[in-house]
């Protein structure tokens, strides 16, 4: 049923209560909660199961975490992760050393060791070949000749040395080699001879020595200092190297060392043993790179080990370039993404989230209760706090409750997209200026700028129609032309416009002509709306069935195309109006798609379409007959601008409901839309009885014109004969 909407029905500020504080600065003592906490208190359900996943430690319960960016799906997850690496499962912090490997003198030796123990081998090995080097020239005699005797009581002190400094069994091996190792290349040096004046300078070999140099990847000491249980690794911007490690160029100094000293960890060596943090956007948009980048990854959650690659030569050298020795790893993965490129992926890669047994789900709305208002609350004035911003008063965060409701364009719903919230009250700090208190005038305010900022586009437009360049009608009676609604988004910009639909009527049997779509103009959206409309036509006339009926529909002055099915109820008010010879109101814009039973659907952009219709309006002269017909059931939908509902409240601007396409056509015609009867006939002079009658007379037109035709036909082919 037709409803003519209240001002009230029209916004969501009437349901907010008067918040109970004068400032959020009082919020701060009345709940011991941080900015993380009034963030899950929205996401109960997601918090819940992160905690779940993280908590898993088998190998292959990685953790997928969905949600739309600037809901606080990364922000959250983080502290969680950090969170759960202090108050989680000790998993025993390991730094990661590599080492000349002396059996194999092309690879590397990986050794995990405690934390710590890294750093503290690397600064006494550095030590013991500065020893090396100063006793290297005492071992030499007057002739040039090594005192192997020497050098070996001095090998041995040393080594003996490092084992009680770093008593651990993995570097066993690595101490027992030393002195073996030097004696050899004394020895060697020995053999091949040298000059007697430079004997203690070319003893001295920076090559060999650096074999004994500590090569420290993986350096826990942090982590171990702050008490945390587990590494947790947030690698931003994920690439070959950036993940996997790599082995740096040999250029300049780096050229000299042994090829183990050039390598260099990646994010997942930094993370084994823990936790690391991944953005599946930036591993899809990698440019080049992507897929493979998916590929080299999923075979490391299925292997569960690591190579370090020259990526540098990857092209030259083959696949992997100079490959290492692979290293297990140990690692919980935490992707981040948003659900088109989840579902992307999975369309591209079905098989790589199956390594993603946990899925997180970040709600984008939550239901509009006071408990939700009051944690929102709460988040905006821990973040006056950390931002060292003005507090918010009590109205000024009922005006920014509201713009979260528009944001999710629903009365009953609010989104949870806090990014967006976030720079709204920057905005408003700015407008405030040194004010001790944010009103909620300043947050008008700044909404107001933000929508000058964001109106070239429609202003431009709105020009055109002041200018009388695009032939947009908003006051009068017109038959067969209404005003259609258009949603516009343009970057950050999004915009209703009024558009001119029209329709023309005449006997024939090519049914209804969509004339953007004959020119390929339309999507097929918007072609399907046309073939639903023309079905609902030929279904409400079956006495007439088939229709004698050719008709032209067309969106005046549109050169970029038309998709959308929202204009579905505009095109048959027009199409009707003009079957019958009915004049609609002008000043009355239509906005909805309709079914083939006649209901009217919802459609989006709602509060666009009806505040740009409105400013054309205002420009043009409101004199209270203007306003938009919307379908009832996107009456839930509506959070207007403030100048919108107070036209209405003033009488100057109406909304009205439709459940019913008959209802509309019948308030711009101000004409009893009519009953069916059990025959399929329309009584009295209702408006489809109008239309039926429009069709009967086509059928008439049509069938005499077809027999005068055939007259003359046979009369001509009569002639030629003769």
């Amino acid at each position: 049923m037709m409803q003519v909407l209240s001002p009230n029905e029209m916004t969501v500020s009437y349901k907010l209560s008067p918040m109970s504080f004068e400032s959020t600065e009082e919020l701060l003592d009345a709940a011991d909660l941080g900015l993380n906490d009034y963030g899950w208190k929205l996401q109960p359900e997601a918090q819940k199961t992160l905690m779940m996943g993280l908590s898993l430690q088998q190998a292959g319960s990685n953790v997928l975490v969905l949600g739309t960016p600037g809901s606080g799906r990364a922000g959250l997850t983080m502290a969680a992760m950090k969170a759960s690496a202090v108050t989680g499962i000790d998993s025993s912090l390991t730094d990661l050393v590599a080492l000349y490997d002396f059996s194999q003198q092309a690879c590397v030796n990986y050794i995990k060791l405690p934390a710590g123990l890294g750093a503290q081998l690397r600064t006494v090995m550095e030590s013991f070949i500065k020893g090396l080097i100063a006793e290297m020239q005492q071992w030499l005699d007057a002739s040039g000749q090594v005192n192997l005797s020497k050098a070996e009581t001095w090998l041995e002190e040393r080594v003996d040395g490092l084992r009680s400094q770093l008593s651990s069994a993995k570097l066993s091996s690595f101490f027992n080699i030393i002195k073996p190792e030097v004696l050899a290349y004394l020895q060697a040096w020995q053999q091949v001879g040298n000059d007697g004046d430079n004997g203690s300078d070319s003893i001295i070999n920076d090559s060999f020595l650096s074999r004994f140099r500590v090569n420290l990847l993986v350096d826990q000491r942090a982590n171990l200092t702050s008490g945390v249980k587990q590494p947790v690794v947030e690698e931003k911007d994920p690439g070959f190297a950036a993940l996997f490690g790599m082995l740096e160029t040999a250029v300049g100094e780096a050229a000299q060392w042994p090829e183990f000293l050039r390598l260099r960890a990646g994010s997942l060596h930094q993370a084994d043993g823990g936790m690391l943090l991944l953005h599946l956007r930036d591993l899809m948009q990698d440019e080049g790179n992507g897929s493979a980048l998916l590929e080299k990854l999923y075979r490391l959650m299925r292997n569960r080990e690591v190579q370090i690659e020259d990526w540098a030569n990857h092209a030259q050298q083959g696949a992997g370039g100079n490959r290492h020795a692979a290293l297990p790893v140990h690692v919980k993965i935490v992707m981040i993404a948003s659900r088109e490129d989840y579902y992307d992926c999975l369309e591209a890669q079905p098989d790589f989230f199956d390594f993603f047994p946990i899925k997180v789900e970040f709600e984008d709305r939550v239901t509009a209760t006071l408990d939700n208002y009051a944690w929102i609350a709460g988040y905006i004035a821990r973040k006056c706090q950390q931002q060292a911003l003005s507090h918010f008063s009590g109205a000024a965060v009922n005006v920014l409750l509201q713009f979260m409701h528009r944001l999710e364009e629903d009365q009953g719903r609010i989104s949870t997209h806090f990014a967006h919230l976030d720079q709204l009250m920057h905005e408003s700090a700015a407008v405030a200026d040194d004010a001790r208190l944010i009103t909620d005038a300043h947050v008008k305010q700044a909404l107001s700028a933000r929508l000058l900022r964001q109106q070239f586009f429609e202003a431009q437009i709105r020009d055109s129609i002041i200018d009388n360049e695009l032939l947009i009608q908003v006051h009068g009676n017109v038959v067969g032309q209404v005003n259609g609604l258009t949603h516009i988004e343009l970057g950050d910009a999004s915009f209703g416009s009024p558009i001119r639909i029209t329709a023309r009527c005449y006997p024939g049997r090519s049914g209804v002509i969509n004339i953007d779509r004959e020119v390929n103009m339309s999507g097929p959206t918007h072609d399907k709306g046309i073939y639903i409309l023309q079905n609902w036509l030929s279904a409400s006339f079956w006495a007439l069935a088939p229709l004698s009926l050719s008709a032209s529909l067309v969106f005046e002055q549109e050169y970029n195309g038309v998709e959308g099915d929202s204009a579905s109820c505009a095109e048959l008010f027009a199409l009707l109006s003009a079957l019958t010879g009915l004049p609609i109101k002008q000043g009355m814009a239509v906005t909805g798609a309709l079914n083939q039973f006649g209901e009217v659907m919802p459609i989006g952009g709602i509060n666009e379409k009806i505040e740009g219709y409105f400013r054309v309006c205002e420009a043009l002269g409101l004199n209270g007959e203007q306003g938009v017909i919307i379908p009832k059931r996107n009456q839930r939908h509506l959070i207007l601008d403030e100048s919108v509902v107070t036209a209405v409240n003033n009488g100057m601007f109406k909304i009205i409901a439709i459940d019913h396409v008959l209802e509309g056509i019948a308030h711009l015609t101000e004409c009893e839309a009519g009953t069916q009867e059990a025959d399929g006939t329309y009584e009295g002079d209702s408006l489809m009885a109008r239309a039926q009658s429009a069709l009967a007379s086509y059928r008439h037109t049509l069938e005499r014109n077809q027999a005068r035709m055939a007259y003359f036909q046979q009369h001509q082919d009569n002639h030629l004969n003769l």
